[in-house]
């Protein structure tokens, strides 16, 4: 997924779950609303759910929003739980 996604931009980790069942106004409202952070600026966020085999992301791309999608088939991605794990 992101090996074919050319981005050098800062990468932000939403720590917790998130419902995946959003779309991007969705996720750029959590963006917004919960990291205080402006989903138009150069970055990319990434979101996972409770099932740790996917996750999704979000990037703006000069006219638009790119929706990444990720779902693994037999393993699962290690994610942070709370922000102490960030540190």
């Amino acid at each position: 997924m992101l090996s074919d996604f050319k981005c050098r931009c800062p990468v932000c980790l939403a720590y917790g779950y998130t419902d995946l069942r959003r779309g991007i106004n969705g996720l750029a409202e959590l963006v917004q609303t919960q990291f205080q952070l402006d989903p138009f600026q150069n970055a990319l966020f990434l979101f996972y759910g409770r099932r740790k085999d996917r996750i999704k992301g979000l990037y703006w791309m000069r006219d638009g929003f790119v929706l990444l999608y990720k779902r693994l088939e037999s393993d699962s991605f290690q994610w942070l739980r709370n922000g102490e794990e960030a540190r």
